[in-house]
């Protein structure tokens, strides 16, 4: 039976074990791009508020820094913070008969931001195990499928007797296939996550930060700006 070397017909030609690799990589492939395109959204209306965040310390007040920061929630991980600040401040001098109100508010107010940051951290985090397993397994899944096309391959030489191209073509066109599928897959795969993950270390960095100055801001009470302009006068005299 001749073969041809379209995918059209290699599809046909293949038997239920390559077909199955297939769609399992073609599985992998769509959820990889899902992550990608998921990430870029993230990270196209995390730029504008990144933007804000710079000129927080620079109004005229904190009820104004917060309305200058949008609206809470994981895409804004500054507002988060800020508000976390505020409610974890008020909780301390509103319950001071708890446990907590045993600790100085500089303490508790460095774990209630620590927390924050976790949780910030494992939002930033979704879909990268899931990357990291595709772009690590995605070329073995692959090199199953060429080493059943050339098991094929060796069958059909066995079954006939001869090793014409006529004999061969079928499966050893699906091996070559499955291996650069699986590559196909996963380099991708790991570029993204590489990408994504260096951009999670530069947001959790500016986020960590931002809780340093605001943890400043509400054991001292003066805005970083304020006390480095302080600094500075003091450094004149």
């Amino acid at each position: 039976m001749p073969h041809s070397f379209d995918l059209a017909s290699l599809w046909q030609q293949s038997d239920l074990i390559i077909r199955s690799v297939a769609l399992l990589l073609l599985a992998m492939s769509v959820l990889t791009w899902f992550y990608v395109l998921q990430r870029l959204s993230f990270m196209l209306r995390l730029r504008g508020v990144s933007r804000r965040f710079e000129q927080f310390w620079h109004t005229q007040g904190y009820s104004e820094g917060l309305a200058l920061l949008g609206k809470p929630g994981h895409i804004n991980p500054f507002r988060t913070l800020a508000d976390s600040a505020v409610e974890a401040v008020e909780h301390y001098y509103s319950h001071s008969t708890d446990l907590h109100s045993q600790l100085p508010l500089s303490e508790w107010l460095s774990l209630s931001l620590t927390s924050k940051i976790d949780d910030i951290q494992e939002f930033f985090r979704q879909g990268m195990s899931a990357l990291a397993s595709i772009g690590a397994v995605a070329p073995f899944i692959g090199l199953f499928g060429t080493v059943w096309g050339i098991y094929h391959a060796l069958e059909n030489i066995g079954q006939t007797g001869s090793a014409n191209l006529a004999t061969i073509a079928g499966p050893v066109g699906e091996a070559l296939v499955m291996t650069a599928f699986g590559l196909a897959v996963a380099i991708p795969a790991v570029l993204a996550y590489n990408a994504i993950n260096r951009q999670n270390r530069q947001l959790i960095a500016r986020v960590q930060r931002f809780a340093q100055q605001l943890h400043t801001y509400h054991v001292s009470g003066i805005a970083p700006t304020a006390r480095a302009k302080a600094n500075v006068q003091q450094w004149q005299e």
